[in-house]
């Protein structure tokens, strides 16, 4: 296997020798706007939506990174046809954007060219984000509110996506320590919002509910699974929910970009419904898999018993000189 390739400031480099500046602004700041993005069979799950998504950060940021999206979107098609030879045939992709305004002004002598935004684009095996999470399929997780709240819009605008989010990272070790739970932040009002990197939704008497909007990230898988709702004929209603419309609620699942959809067995320790994946989920599960023509909860699980060995090989690779 070779390399894996990467775009980063104009350039095709190998993975193993993209760089960036101890000075840059995502460094100093967090100051960075990002997408994920999954293929299904290879092809880009929704990469447009991602790409509007990551154009709207960077309009909220201030951060012009000197290509068109139509550029951008070209330049992602091909260092993912890049990457697609390094690995079996049967692999699916994580595809990730990366962009801050660059080194700060203050160590522009450092740079001999001058500074510039930064700009990447990696592809990254999803063998070990699906195959190590493979198993919540059959077990589901389980939800928790952490102390940590989420970040008010009138601060931050959430529907931007940065790497300014320590509050995330605050939720998760909140959440580990709790047993390995799946944390679920409030928002200031006391309204359920999101998970780091994940939507939430209830079900009740056959409607699904979810957040509105205002104080989450609007989810492109989130969107998704309203719109493949639609296939069914299942209601969606985007509302205000506390911790009562939660523990009262029949199913409750959660959606990202990677896995799709899983659902919940507990919520703050309370069995969700009989504990086990409702109608609605089902459905919805089933209507995901025929949308993107993609077995994913299968293919999950051919992946979780070849992910020490092929950890192992990328480890072997890499080492090479």
């Amino acid at each position: 296997m070779s390399d894996r390739i990467v775009y980063l400031n104009g350039q095709f480099v190998p993975e193993s020798e993209a760089r960036v500046s101890i000075f840059d602004s995502a460094l100093m700041y967090g100051d960075m706007a990002f997408e994920m993005t999954r293929t299904f069979g290879h092809k880009p799950f929704r990469l447009r939506e991602h790409l509007d998504r990551l154009y709207g950060s960077l309009r909220l940021l201030e951060i012009d990174c000197g290509l068109s999206i139509d550029e951008m979107e070209k330049l992602t098609r091909e260092t993912l046809e890049r990457n697609i030879p390094t690995e079996a045939d049967d692999m699916d992709w994580q595809i990730m954007h990366d962009v801050s305004r660059g080194p700060l002004p203050l160590y522009s002598s450092a740079f001999a060219a001058g500074v510039q935004p930064t700009v990447s684009i990696n592809c990254w095996p999803l063998i070990t984000h699906t195959g190590g999470f493979a198993n919540n399929y059959r077990t589901g997780v389980e939800i928790m509110i952490p102390a940590q709240q989420t970040i008010p819009a009138h601060l931050l605008d959430l529907k931007a996506k940065t790497r300014s989010r320590v509050h995330y990272r605050m939720a998760e070790l909140q959440g580990q320590r709790a047993g390995g739970r799946w944390p679920v932040l409030l928002d200031p009002d006391g309204f359920l919002a999101e998970g780091p990197g994940w939507n939430i939704f209830l079900v009740r008497d056959g409607v699904i509910f979810t957040p509105e909007p205002r104080n989450v990230l609007n989810g492109v898988s989130r969107n998704a699974t309203i719109e493949f709702a639609e296939i069914p004929g299942i209601e969606v209603r985007e509302t205000n929910l506390g911790r009562y419309e939660a523990l009262t609620a029949d199913e409750i699942f959660c959606t990202a970009t990677t896995y799709s959809i899983v659902h919940a067995t507990s919520f703050e320790g309370q069995t969700v419904g009989d504990g086990q994946p409702g109608p609605v989920f089902q459905e919805l599960l089933n209507t995901w898999k025929d949308q993107v023509g993609v077995d994913f909860v299968t293919q999950a699980f051919d992946y979780a018993p070849r992910v020490a060995e092929w950890q192992k090989n990328d480890a072997k690779r890499t080492a090479q000189p």
